[in-house]
């Protein structure tokens, strides 16, 4: 990235199939189109698109929407998203793409970042884009979804995968779960937080919890395990043992574990090892604190033992995390002294990409 390039958002385009679930296809719009930057620019160009001249496109409600843009809007994508539909026609019954859908997707260029929402992904699979590659949907149509694809990795288990420039989840809120995910990936944990924050949704779901929690709104007539989690997340720095958790709730380390899973919908000590992660994140992103500090503060008590979750958690060290953001904000610092104020840094939007 040069600070002499020229600032541009991200751009997100959203393609828009006949018999698309309204709710879902709102779900990029709303989180992509809150991240701003120290300026109040927005990080993200959201754009809409079918695969015909603009004009009507059908939904599974009562009601059509109104789309702007035709397909040459995927030739300038950064990640193109594909929504949920019911009516994919070919693409779901055969496995294979309508010749409209196919001249639409040539538009995108190489390299291009992709993701889906629940059934989208028979898109991608119908495209060639997730051959040899893990992938998810819906936890009702994995199985289904397996045998039209046998060379497609199906976890039938996850909320979403990131496979690097491809990216899948499963149904309506992990939709939520992977947009997220995807902008906590390309401006780091205080953005992510802050567009959940204003969306009134949880942070952070891990990609690899379960789709399926037994009890996701616990009986009011059961002990829960939300005094544990608040309890423990105010002492991440600290050593928390099990039994320590469910001493909280006044339960034995058996009942606790159950309990837990049936809510969270992974172990205690995954969900641990996940908050600690983001901690981390958050402190190599925001601050000089040294990478030993950074172990301490988060939790994990060594920087060795940090650098081996978060090497597990995201590929990379601890160092080299940091120095993405660094090298990030320090572009965008420069592109704010070198060009007068209504310009932008194209590069922090090209990082931005993967």
């Amino acid at each position: 990235m040069r600070g002499s390039e020229e600032f541009r958002p991200h751009r997100v385009v959203v393609l828009a199939l006949d018999g698309l679930l309204p709710f879902e296809l709102g779900i990029p719009h709303r989180i992509f189109g809150r991240p701003k930057d120290e300026r109040g620019r927005a990080l993200y160009e959201v754009v809409t698109c079918s695969v015909r001249p603009p004009g009507p496109v059908e939904t599974d409600a009562d009601f059509a929407i109104h789309v702007a843009h035709g397909p040459e809007a995927l030739a300038g994508a950064d990640t193109v998203v594909v929504p949920a539909s019911y009516e994919l026609g070919p693409v779901f019954e055969e496995g294979r793409l309508t010749d409209e859908l196919a001249a639409a997707l040539a538009r995108v260029r190489p390299g291009t970042r992709l993701a889906s929402i629940c059934t989208g992904v028979y898109v991608l699979a119908a495209a060639g884009y997730l051959d040899g590659r893990p992938a998810t949907t819906h936890w009702a149509d994995a199985e289904r979804f397996q045998r039209m694809f046998p060379k497609i990795a199906v976890d039938a288990d996850v909320l979403f995968i990131d496979d690097g420039d491809v990216l899948t989840s499963a149904g309506v809120a992990a939709g939520i779960d992977l947009c997220l995910h995807m902008v906590r990936r390309d401006f780091g944990t205080a953005v992510a937080n802050e567009v959940a924050r204003r969306t009134v949704v949880p942070p952070h779901r891990d990609g690899g919890q379960a789709q399926y929690i037994e009890r996701p709104v616990p009986d009011p007539q059961w002990a829960t395990t939300t005094a544990a989690r608040a309890w423990a997340l105010g002492r991440l720095h600290e050593p928390i043992q099990l039994r320590d958790m469910a001493e909280q709730e006044a339960m034995s380390v058996r009942t606790f574990t159950r309990r837990f899973r049936e809510e969270a919908g992974v172990s205690p000590g995954q969900w641990l090892t996940q908050q600690r992660v983001e901690r981390a994140r958050h402190l190599l992103e925001t601050t000089d604190l040294s990478i030993d500090q950074v172990a301490r503060e988060a939790g994990f008590g060594t920087a060795q033992s940090m650098r081996q979750h978060l090497q597990q958690a995201l590929g990379v060290t601890p160092t080299a995390y940091r120095r993405t953001f660094k090298e990030r904000r320090q572009n965008v610092s420069t592109a704010r002294a070198t060009r007068p104020a209504s310009a932008s840094a194209r590069a922090l939007a090209k990082s931005s990409t993967g």
